[in-house]
């Protein structure tokens, strides 16, 4: 019998991955009461642990550099609000989407029509070796590796550096390479308008800043909370896609589904993290049906039991995935360089 016709309880897996399509269609609705009382109970926050850092400085500025770090959770929300409306997932109207995203692209320092577009190419080609492009970190085969120079491999290792990857990488992308449409510089008007509105909001923002409060509250609330909020979401973005047993495939192989539901991690974090990081841990259902909003996450997993034991990753398994750097094609496996040099010399 074609799996299109059978009754599904949620408890098994449909026999073609295509099929879960369907099945989470009826999630994908916004709630609007709900959207926008979870852009209030995250834009809420972040404007108050703005204000109660502003306040410490007048006490500690460590005190006022700790506040800020913690205000950093709050810029990542605020990115998954964003990231949603790109998806288009956030309200039903699309234009109220766009502009709520391009206005919480100011907050977080990421011009929303460029990275709307990005973020499109990475969901229409994750997993595909033949179609790396943009708004993924660099992962290339072990063949790859083995032809390149030892200039190509230094820089390689370099780039794929813990230290390179969640320190430097992040400010480097959200504070420097954001301020233009990298990627997109020939794609139309419309991406500079993107970058460069942006940069002229972030810009007009931070000058009332400084004329209200000088130079100090960049420094110790700004550009800490930014960093913080850039390198746990460079963080998650990494463990939802670069697991050990994640998918990859040529071209004439790869099938979009597939690399959804096996090319995405279930990133199981304590139900605070949870809320904090916006459910962005349940990224194979978002992969599946990206116009599911993120609060209904949940609901999936609750309904389909299945998706709950899928691509399972926690904190501690989650560290060792930043030893993994190449892919395997034979194997069908990341594997560190050491355990490739054990294998292949």
């Amino acid at each position: 019998m074609n799996t299109s016709t059978k009754a599904f309880d949620g408890s098994v897996e449909p026999e073609n991955t295509r099929e879960w399509v369907r099945h989470l269609a009826k999630y994908r609705d916004p709630k609007l009461f709900r959207s926008l009382l979870e852009l209030a109970a995250t834009a809420g926050p972040f404007l108050a642990l703005w204000a109660l850092a502003w306040w410490s400085m007048s006490i500690s500025y460590w005190l006022t550099f700790a506040v800020a770090l913690v205000n950093g959770i709050f810029v990542v929300r605020l990115f998954i609000i964003q990231h949603d409306c790109g998806h288009s997932s956030y309200f039903k109207n699309r234009t109220s989407g766009d502009w709520v995203g391009r206005v919480l692209g100011v907050f977080t320092v990421t011009p929303y029509d460029v990275w709307k577009r990005a973020h499109g190419i990475h969901h229409s080609t994750s997993g595909n070796l033949d179609r790396r492009e943009l708004g993924d970190i660099d992962t290339i085969t072990v063949d790859e590796y083995k032809a390149l120079s030892r200039v190509g491999r230094f820089k390689y290792r370099f780039y794929r550096n813990p230290v390179v990857l969640f320190l430097i990488g992040p400010s480097y992308i959200f504070l420097l390479t954001n301020r233009l449409p990298m990627g997109m510089m020939k794609a139309g008007a419309k991406y500079w308008v993107s970058a460069l509105g942006t940069n002229a909001a972030i810009l007009a923002l931070l000058s009332i800043i400084v004329y209200l409060g000088g130079w100090m509250p960049l420094l110790l609330i700004f550009l800490p909370s930014t960093i913080m909020g850039a390198t746990i979401g460079v963080w998650l973005f990494y463990v939802q896609h670069q697991f050990e047993a994640t998918y990859w495939d040529r071209d004439e192989d790869w099938d979009l589904h597939t690399a959804a539901l096996h090319g995405s991690s279930h990133y199981v974090l304590p139900e605070p993290l949870q809320w904090l990081t916006g459910n962005i841990g349940i990224h194979h259902v978002h992969h599946i049906y990206a116009r599911i909003p993120f609060y209904r996450l949940k609901e999936v997993l609750r309904d389909f039991p299945v998706l709950k034991d899928a691509q399972r990753l926690t904190i501690r398994e989650s560290l060792s995935c930043v030893k993994l750097q190449l892919w395997d094609e034979k194997r069908r496996e990341l594997l560190t360089f050491r355990r490739m040099k054990e294998i292949y010399g």
